[in-house]
């Protein structure tokens, strides 16, 4: 567990979706790369935004700002959150588009929570399938 006052919310198969932590006399839900994906709110209603929320959008694509030039476009490969034992991590690899026949792609490993230049990506980034 990330932090002693955050609680993991789970899904009924037992995957984790993310915590949930107070703020004040309200809670706060939290998702599986750290970040906050609610306001202060009743527990309950927390609990729905994690379910809603889920995981699925961890097998979009993402990309990476800051290692190069322009941001990567990047695939999440390993998402490891803070325990009483060690640091987190985020692990991406640049997206090969799924051709299985290429070699690997570099790895770039990031800090738990995700920092904010893993992003979604917007209209404006290249499109890696258009040379």
């Amino acid at each position: 567990m990330p932090r002693t006052d955050w609680t993991p919310h789970r899904r009924e198969d037992g995957e984790l979706l993310g915590w949930i932590h107070p703020a004040g006399d309200e809670w706060i839900a939290v998702d599986v790369l750290g970040r906050a994906v609610s306001g202060p709110m009743e527990w309950l209603d927390a609990e729905a935004v994690l379910e809603e929320h889920g995981i699925a959008w961890l097998a979009d694509p993402w990309m990476l700002e800051g290692d190069t030039e322009g941001p990567v476009r990047v695939r999440i490969v390993e998402v490891t959150p803070d325990d009483e034992r060690s640091r987190g991590r985020v692990v991406v690899k640049v997206d090969d588009l799924g051709d299985v026949s290429r070699p690997p792609t570099q790895q770039y490993v990031l800090s738990w929570p995700a920092p904010d230049r893993l992003r979604m990506p917007s209209p404006t980034d290249p499109d890696p399938r258009v040379f």
